[in-house]
């Protein structure tokens, strides 16, 4: 079977074509917004329930602008600071959307957006328990990620750097120990990614997928970085199920010196 061709990202039971998931803000339209949705190729987008209307018909809705027989919604709990914030958000998006999916978001310091990891873990354990299927964006610390995953976390959702600020894998020892203690659900990394060759090192860490939104809407051709992510994750997810080459101090010839005329 040809590389690749088996290879599908599975989150609590359900196949997902692309390992890219994009987020729908910062685009300077819905239209804008829709076309890199589909250049980048994502099967499944978010959505910040508490800022963008998704219930409201008689307004302008980002829905409208979507293809829904191609990509999922997941329905996120930005800008939420407290546990019970989030619980309450998530109840909201799930009744209006009739979606048990969600994005959990516990945001515990406002300058930075790191997540308050405790508020996080509590409400992963009574979203699980209702029955949600939660993928919580945490730091990129093994304990905390391991006590979601007994929590019921269906994915682990790993930040690279702080949201939105562009600056690439800042811990890539951290998440090459995430990747070889997180084995019975997926590992997304979410936030930090600014560029197409960050998103390629993260899936050559052995992330199974990537979640951004700012790298593609800030950029100055949204639309061309959409299409860069879609390969540069593809080219990334290939390279670390094909196993890079041991690193040497010294060289070593690239072709044989058996042979060679006048070699003795």
């Amino acid at each position: 079977m040809a590389l690749g061709t088996d290879d599908t990202l599975r989150i609590a039971g359900r196949e997902f074509a692309s390992r890219l998931l994009v987020g729908t803000g910062k685009y300077a339209s819905f239209e804008q917004t829709a076309r890199c949705v589909a250049l980048s190729g994502a099967a499944m987008v978010t959505v910040a329930v508490r800022r963008v209307n998704i219930t409201d018909r008689g307004r302008d809705n980002l829905l409208d602008y979507l293809d829904l027989k191609q990509v999922a919604i997941l329905p996120n709990t930005a800008g939420c600071y407290t546990a019970e914030e989030a619980i309450r958000t998530a109840r909201l998006a799930r009744e209006a959307l009739d979606n048990p999916w969600i994005k959990l978001e516990v945001i515990g310091d406002q300058a930075t957006l790191f997540p308050d990891t405790q508020g996080l873990l509590e409400a992963t354990r009574v979203l699980a328990a209702e029955g949600f299927t939660v993928l919580p964006y945490t730091n990129d610390d093994v304990v905390v990620a391991l006590r979601l995953v007994d929590a019921g976390a269906a994915a682990v959702m790993p930040l690279a750097a702080p949201i939105g600020s562009g600056l690439g894998i800042q811990n890539a020892a951290n998440l090459r120990i995430l990747r070889e203690r997180i084995t019975s659900v997926p590992l997304i990394v979410d936030a930090g990614v600014g560029c197409a060759s960050d998103a390629t090192r993260a899936m050559e860490l052995g992330a199974d997928g990537i979640l951004m939104n700012t790298a593609i809407a800030a950029a100055a051709e949204p639309e061309e970085m959409a299409v860069a992510m879609k390969l540069a994750v593809e080219a990334g997810r290939r390279g670390y199920r094909a196993g890079r080459m041991a690193a040497r101090l010294y060289a070593s010839a690239s072709s044989p010196v058996e042979g060679l005329v006048g070699k003795v």
